[in-house]
């Protein structure tokens, strides 16, 4: 790794465009989302809800640890950091099958499916947007 890629963007009204803070904002509340599903599976496991308390439980962890990495991701690239967008635009990506999924539940799934499908196709347009990738990958002098 060279010390250009760990160079941070200029401050927020000094230079990091609108898209890469959508992208990241985006990405965090995929993250938080992650993190809430997976503590209240692990609440629901403790509370008596699920027979199987051991899978429930290391089951809330993994997803608790899955929100961790956007999250990480999210303040990297509101950083300016390179290796954030990756991590992000994998977690956009996966929005799309989850709100397919969503989406052949029905009901008020359904529309839920669309937001998380929406948000998803913006994040991804976001950070890999010209001007996202110019803040990224831009010489930054040092």
């Amino acid at each position: 790794m060279t010390a250009e890629s760990s160079a941070p963007v200029p401050a927020p009204g000094a230079g990091r465009p609108t898209a890469l803070t959508v992208g990241a904002a985006i990405t965090a509340v995929a993250g938080a989302a992650l993190a809430v599903v997976g503590v209240w599976d692990m609440v629901a496991a403790l509370s008596g809800q699920s027979k199987q308390l051991a899978l429930n439980e290391f089951g809330g962890l993994v997803i608790v640890l899955l929100g961790v990495l956007p999250l990480f991701a999210a303040r990297a690239l509101l950083q300016g950091r390179r290796w954030g967008r990756s991590p992000a635009v994998l977690t956009n990506s996966i929005c799309l099958p989850v709100a397919y999924y969503m989406w052949q539940s029905g009901g008020t799934m359904a529309a839920v499916g669309v937001a998380v499908g929406l948000l998803g196709l913006v994040g991804i347009g976001a950070l890999l947007s010209p001007k996202s990738t110019a803040a990224l990958y831009a010489p930054h002098e040092g």
